[in-house]
């Protein structure tokens, strides 16, 4: 009880750091300056109307958006898939597969973008939009492995048992039983496949092409050519868009789970 006090400090404070830094992308937005500044002298909000009426930017938001859609539930099937093949294997074949399924949180993402990109060349998917969506899913594919296995781990498989000694098929008894117990695991791997996919850089810099930039690769082209401040209005718009579906997805299972606790009582 007396550690409590000490670690819910150390918690705030490491959400701080990670958090506060990112609120100064807010103000430096809204300069109506030409420069990066912070506090800014002017208020404006030029750069967000040029983030949505520039092609190039508002064409790269497109993309991601893309990408990210396509991406997560290619992420989910697979991901979901292979963790219920993990499950049924050996603890030590199971760590195998594991390990095998988790190299893109291990290896350096330029490792496997050069891979991917050599691949893709000879295939003819290297510029494509498809060439994209397939570099993002392997990379979100680790996320919703990890996060379904937990769940299947703790899975009790008696509750299938019982469900198919009832004379229930195996399709309805996994609709019923077994899917609604893993399905926070999948929402949660989909939240973070999302993510993954909207918010990667390496792969996308290397799987580009013409009319395939996505947000990330556009920020850090408009960074190495000129110092344009529509990028921390992209930035605010990328810090928005990842808050706001993790925020999402938490409060909708809070409620979930309040609801559920209610009708309980």
């Amino acid at each position: 009880m007396r550690t409590r006090p000490f670690l819910g400090v150390v918690v705030w404070l490491v959400a701080g750091f990670l958090t506060i830094p990112t609120l100064f992308l807010i103000p430096m937005s809204l300069s109506g300056g030409t420069t990066f500044q912070f506090p800014p002298d002017t208020w404006s909000l030029r750069w967000y109307e040029n983030l949505v009426q520039a092609s190039e930017w508002r064409d790269a938001v497109f993309v991601s958006l893309q990408v990210a859609a396509f991406a997560t539930p290619l992420a989910v099937v697979i991901g979901t898939c292979a963790a219920f093949g993990l499950v049924r294997l050996g603890k030590r074949l199971r760590a195998l597969g594991t390990a095998a399924f988790s190299a893109p949180l291990i290896v350096p993402n330029i490792l496997i973008a050069l891979a991917l990109y050599g691949t893709f060349l000879r295939l003819g998917l290297s510029g494509t939009l498809l060439g994209l969506v397939l570099g993002q899913t392997a990379l979100a594919v680790p996320f919703v492995l990890i996060a379904v296995l937990a769940r299947l781990q703790g899975y009790d498989r008696s509750l299938t048992t019982a469900g198919l000694s009832l004379g229930a098929t195996p399709a309805t008894v996994f609709r019923t039983v077994t899917f609604p117990l893993i399905l926070p695991g999948i929402v949660a791997g989909g939240v973070f496949a999302f993510v993954a996919s909207f918010d990667e850089l390496v792969i996308a810099l290397l799987l580009q092409g013409p009319g395939n930039v996505t947000l990330p690769v556009q920020m850090f082209n408009a960074v190495v050519e000129a110092a344009d401040p529509t990028i921390s209005a992209a930035s605010t718009v990328l810090v928005v868009v990842v808050s706001a579906v993790v925020l999402l997805v938490q409060f909708g299972w809070m409620n979930r789970k309040r609801q559920g606790a209610g009708g309980k009582a």
